[in-house]
């Protein structure tokens, strides 16, 4: 934002620094859950001993990512879906 851009009045100042800590929180989960993600899918493709319990993992960050507002409750239950497949077939061969 340039100088000219930022607001005068009171109430839009605070939306201005709300939004910024919102989002910074925003951010934060949604790069947890990513982590999460991909550390149950590399323990999935490595064949790993402990994927039972990231898959856990993963599922609670879904799960919270969803509650939160993150994530439509839809996607975070296809997802869910998508990782218990994943888990499944590893557990199939």
């Amino acid at each position: 934002m340039g100088v000219n851009e930022l607001p005068n009045i009171k109430s839009a100042k605070k939306r201005v620094k709300v939004i910024a800590t919102k989002t910074m929180r925003n951010k934060m989960i949604k790069s947890a859950l990513k982590t999460d993600l991909k550390k149950f899918d590399a323990a999935v493709v490595a064949g790993a001993d402990d994927k039972q319990q990231l898959y856990t993992k993963a599922v609670s960050a879904v799960d919270k990512a969803a509650i939160k507002g993150i994530m439509h409750k839809n996607k975070a239950n296809r997802t869910k879906a998508q990782l218990a497949k994943k888990l499944s077939s590893q557990a199939a061969e």
